[in-house]
């Protein structure tokens, strides 16, 4: 049964129970449909070696090596993940293009009595419709960017608003990045491009447009990870609530965040090292020192009063990028950040008073 895939939002309407991709672990890895399993009827060297006898050989030959393959993993997963599930499991499988690779592990599938079905044009369809929605259509919704300078804990201000009934999207933990040069997570690497347009997708499609929709300010790129058309369009002409908070108080909190980097020398000394670019030999020294002497705090300070804070403004200036409402917190502590979330709320409404009431469309801009 060929099931056509039309529209984001009705994956997880249609009537099966497990979405399997029977593709290899590598293009798994890579991206694939929200919620589906890896159950690949060949690994990357098998699809390697029988592609190679399809171009080098005989195409008879590639095909009845690739038979005997897939029957043999299929006969794995028969026997091993599949192996518990009841005569009324109703299995949805795709590959690729929905091609001879999902075909033979749907019908083996369907020989044991299973109602298996195939995703129409297999990852690529899906792919597509995440295509179209990122990087084609103008985002239906209405965004407004919470901005400030670095360390004012505007990602941990997002979940407080979240937990309060707001809707948002944390930018940032669907890249796993932090967002500048001291922002990777190498206990949890970026996703590819692709899988990151598959999160974000999954993570818009669901929120109601007619209410506001809060996102930390970045900029067009999250370490590796680029922003989609559609969503940096949004970005772009969103209203901005500012977050306002001491020097002192974002240096204690970024010690405090950044932990995992203070605890191992040798990361923080090569993000330090990547300001070169930017900043002295000297001023590269006196950071270097300061990480090697353990004084986190102090380094932090500098960082933003000497990097960070001229390039914010700058960036800024350049942009016209006025916030129209600012929330100003006197601490970063977990009890700051409480006692200052009605001023941010304050804040938030009165730029959501400033947008139109249902997203406006708009020329796409390219964010490269």
């Amino acid at each position: 049964m060929q099931i056509p895939l039309t529209d984001l939002s009705r994956l997880g309407d249609l009537p099966f129970d497990q979405i399997i991709d029977v593709r290899s672990p590598s293009e798994y890895a890579e991206d694939h449909i929200p919620g589906a399993i890896s159950l690949p009827v060949l690994d990357d060297a098998e699809r390697a070696r029988v592609g190679t006898i399809y171009v080098q050989e005989s195409r008879f030959l590639a095909r009845k090596i690739g038979a005997a393959l897939v029957a043999a993993n299929a006969a794995r997963h028969l026997q091993g993940p599949l192996a518990d599930r009841e005569g009324d499991w109703r299995p949805l499988v795709y590959c690729w293009r929905g091609g001879q690779r999902s075909g033979s592990f749907a019908s083996i599938l369907s020989q044991v009595g299973w109602r298996a079905g195939l995703i129409e044009g297999g990852y690529r369809s899906y792919r597509r419709l995440v295509n179209d929605y990122l990087h084609k259509m103008p985002l239906p919704l209405r965004l407004i960017l919470l901005d400030g300078n670095t360390g004012s804990a505007k990602t941990e201000l997002l979940h407080l608003l979240a937990a309060r009934g707001h809707q948002i999207v944390d930018l940032e933990g669907l890249a796993a990045h932090r967002g500048s040069i001291f922002g990777d997570m190498p206990h949890d690497p970026q996703p590819s491009q692709k899988g990151f347009e598959t999160a974000l997708a999954a993570a818009l499609r669901p929120l109601d447009p007619a209410r506001p929709v809060i996102v930390e300010a970045e900029s067009s790129r999250i370490g590796t990870i680029a922003m989609p058309p559609s969503l940096w369009n949004a970005m772009r002409a969103a209203p901005r609530v500012a977050v306002a908070a001491p020097l002192a108080a974002r240096a204690a909190y970024l010690t405090r965040a950044y932990g995992d980097l203070s605890a191992d020398p040798g990361r923080l000394a090569a993000a330090i090292d990547g300001l070169r670019p930017f900043q002295s030999e000297e001023t590269i020294a006196a950071w270097r020192a300061m990480a090697r002497t353990g004084v986190y705090q102090q380094l932090a300070h500098d960082l933003m009063q000497r990097h960070y804070d001229p390039r914010y403004a700058k960036s800024t200036s350049r942009m016209g990028a006025a916030p129209v409402a600012t929330a100003s917190f006197s601490a970063l502590t977990p009890q700051g950040l409480a006692d200052g979330l009605t001023g941010l709320e304050d804040a938030l409404a009165v730029a959501a008073a400033a947008l139109p009431l249902s997203p406006r469309p708009r020329a796409m801009a390219d964010p490269s």
